[in-house]
């Protein structure tokens, strides 16, 4: 199994992870998270919903090289398409191991503002 794969287990048996959409929203709104992870294979509309996430919660993002079912397989919960990491130690050492894995573009570039300002001075 992959180092990172395995980093993953242990932190769910250090109960260091929130896995699944309801719990890394949770975890992202009360600024427990300190990386938000999505599946390779998420759907659209999953990485819309975890970049709100990250708005809300001020958090990073990276989308993992692994599908669902690498992800559940490691975890031991299926169908996980997200997730969030809430021990910063951990995070970091999940970003050392996959550097070349995507982070935050994607977010903001659905931050950007369009149009025009309006300066009402």
């Amino acid at each position: 199994m992959d180092k990172a794969l395995g980093l993953l287990g242990l932190m769910r048996k250090a109960n260091a992870i929130a896995i699944g959409e309801v719990d890394t929203g949770a975890a992202a709104k009360a600024h427990k998270a300190k990386l938000l992870l999505l599946a390779s294979d998420a759907s659209d509309n999953a990485g819309k919903r975890l970049c709100g996430f990250a708005r809300a919660g001020n958090v990073k993002t990276l989308k993992l090289p692994y599908t669902k079912d690498e992800i559940s397989a490691a975890t031991g919960k299926p169908g996980c398409s997200m997730a969030a990491v809430c021990d910063a130690g951990f995070a970091a050492a999940l970003i050392k191991l996959l550097p070349e894995a995507d982070g935050d573009a994607e977010c903001l570039m659905r931050n950007e503002r369009t149009g025009k300002r309006r300066n009402n001075a």
